[in-house]
């Protein structure tokens, strides 16, 4: 599949992957990583990949859903993601799943329903992710 690239991201991992350094070639962003208690890690100060996941599958998302609502002329400005990212053991190694809870007040439910699933087949993330982890949609009006 050939596109016109619009941007690209680089950055740049060291130390030893999940209790490592992560930064920007931009300088952007440098963060710390540490592996969750969950994952048999000691909860350290630093972030990990699953959070910066959550983050920015949220973020992508929205702005999919905020492209789909000025297509249809719909109100969204008050919405909000929260996003779950998990990560678990699988017969296949690790995998992760993903839990989108997309809040549009001021919206019916079907309304609600129509633009999250309009932002889904939109977003980038969704598209990269649609059969490869499971994705759970919920469209909250409040």
């Amino acid at each position: 599949m050939a596109y016109d690239v619009m941007y690209t991201a680089n950055a740049t991992v060291t130390g030893e992957g999940r209790k490592g350094t992560g930064r920007t070639d931009d300088g952007r962003l440098e963060v710390d990583l540490s592996v969750p208690k969950g994952m048999g890690g000691d909860d350290g100060v630093g972030t990990n990949p699953e959070q910066l996941f959550a983050v920015g599958y949220a973020a992508c998302f929205h702005g999919a859903l905020k492209a789909v609502a000025r297509k249809s002329k719909t109100d969204v400005g008050d919405s909000s993601i929260d996003s779950q990212v998990s990560i678990g053991k699988s017969e296949e190694g690790l995998d992760l799943a993903v839990t989108l809870t997309v809040t549009i007040p001021g919206v019916d439910q079907a309304k609600a329903e129509e633009l999250v699933e309009g932002a889904h087949q939109m977003c980038p993330y969704s598209r990269a992710t649609r059969g490869n982890i499971e994705v759970t949609l919920v469209a909250k009006t409040a």
